[in-house]
């Protein structure tokens, strides 16, 4: 798809937020979403020398927004290279992700800022960005977590909330970070959660053995987001809810969910659904290196990761370490196997996180003067082309 002329999409099922046009059609000019409609395209559009993409009646969908995403095709974020960016953001573009926060691990400081600079090389560079989703910010998950929910990270980096160490790693690019997972229940807590605040920075509570009062407590100071429901954070229990139960009945917190059926099984999908209802669900894939790749050996922020019929582990076997997921595969996950539609699947991949990102005005919707970031899917729910901003970066021959 050429960007410099109108580029005419027809013959499509077009998601567009709770609706599905069955018949529809859209124009695209400069990036842009610039006509919508159902039935016959006007004729003009035909005869303008317009590139034409007859849809055949597959689906057409927003772009799909990955908050949480360490790597893919042998790279990881923590590596630390520009290379290493652009590697995963057209990994995942193939996927159709439109959208990502490179997201890193518990590390040194020192590694975290060199990730971080990567990262804005990539985003500020459109040669080095060339045919990879687009880089929305930053996640930073950790250091500051807990030792007792430490999950697939390294617990010799991990440390206690400490302002002037968080500040260090927002300024190395400002505005860069966007969303920092932390454990509320850690002594200093509550004055990161202000500064975040402050940088315009997501809070997420995650890797947290914070109970259930704590959870509330961390709410209230502006908490609104948990970080892969239920993996790595105190779990449900009938004298104590924990992190679970407080982000499951809080308005106020959008829950990440991993809809690969191993680290949150298919029936607790569906509660997690029933009671957060798509608006406050928002799938991630919590991708590694190996996202792509054979099964075999891997690393994570340094440790060792044994991958084996997709499933990734540390070497004790039983602690999961990220996953091989991509958001394509967690949309049909929602579709088929939890049962929900497919515009609240697309939602939540798509619609969901360009709001939590501040960024519902122009992306997560097929809508006329939103970016063109789309995707179209055969009937069984796998990608077949991908756009960025009305470039086609994927085509599945």
């Amino acid at each position: 798809m050429n960007t410099g002329r109108t580029t005419l999409i027809h013959r499509a099922r077009i998601v567009s937020g709770d609706n599905v046009i069955e018949d529809g059609w859209l124009a695209v000019s400069g990036g842009i979403v610039t006509e919508l409609g159902d039935g016959t395209p006007p004729e003009s559009l035909f005869a303008g020398g317009a590139d034409v993409v007859d849809a055949d009646g597959q689906w057409l969908v927003p772009g799909f927004v990955d908050v949480h995403v360490h790597g893919a095709d042998g790279a990881e974020v923590m590596d630390g290279t520009a290379e290493a960016i652009a590697r995963i953001g057209r990994f995942h573009a193939k996927h159709g992700t439109t959208g990502w926060l490179p997201t890193t691990v518990v590390g040194p400081a020192a590694a975290l800022q060199r990730a971080l600079l990567a990262v804005a090389e990539v985003r500020d560079t459109p040669a080095a960005a060339e045919g990879g989703a687009a880089i929305l910010g930053v996640h930073l998950e950790g250091p500051m977590i807990s030792a007792k929910r430490i999950g697939a990270q390294n617990p010799a980096h991990r440390i206690d909330p400490d302002v002037p160490t968080m500040t260090q790693l927002l300024d190395t690019v400002p505005d860069l970070v966007r969303k920092v997972t932390i454990a509320p229940e850690l002594a200093g807590a509550d004055e990161v959660i202000r500064l975040l605040l402050t940088r315009n920075a997501i809070v997420s509570m995650g890797h947290t053995d914070a109970s259930f009062s704590q959870a509330m407590h961390a709410i209230q100071q502006g908490a609104s987001h948990a970080t892969h429901l239920f993996n790595a954070m105190r779990g449900l229990h009938h004298r104590d809810g924990g992190t679970v139960g407080a982000s499951l009945l809080s308005d106020n917190v959008v829950c990440e969910i991993i809809a690969d059926g191993h680290h949150v099984d298919f029936d607790m999908l569906k509660l997690a659904y029933r009671l957060k209802g798509r608006d406050r669900l928002m799938l991630i894939t919590d991708a590694i290196a190996a996202a792509g790749r054979p099964d075999g050996a891997y690393k994570l922020g340094g440790l060792d990761v044994t991958v084996k019929a997709g499933i990734c582990l540390l070497q004790d076997g039983q602690t999961l370490a990220g996953s091989t997921l991509t958001m394509d595969a967690a949309v049909r996950n929602m579709a088929n196997r939890v049962g929900v539609s497919l515009p609240d699947a697309v939602a939540m991949a798509s619609a969901v996180p360009a709001r939590e990102l501040g960024l519902a005005s122009r992306k997560g919707r097929i809508a006329v003067g939103y970016d063109a970031d789309l995707v179209l899917l055969d009937e069984s729910l796998q990608v077949k082309r991908t756009w960025i901003s009305g470039k086609s970066v994927f085509e599945r021959v």
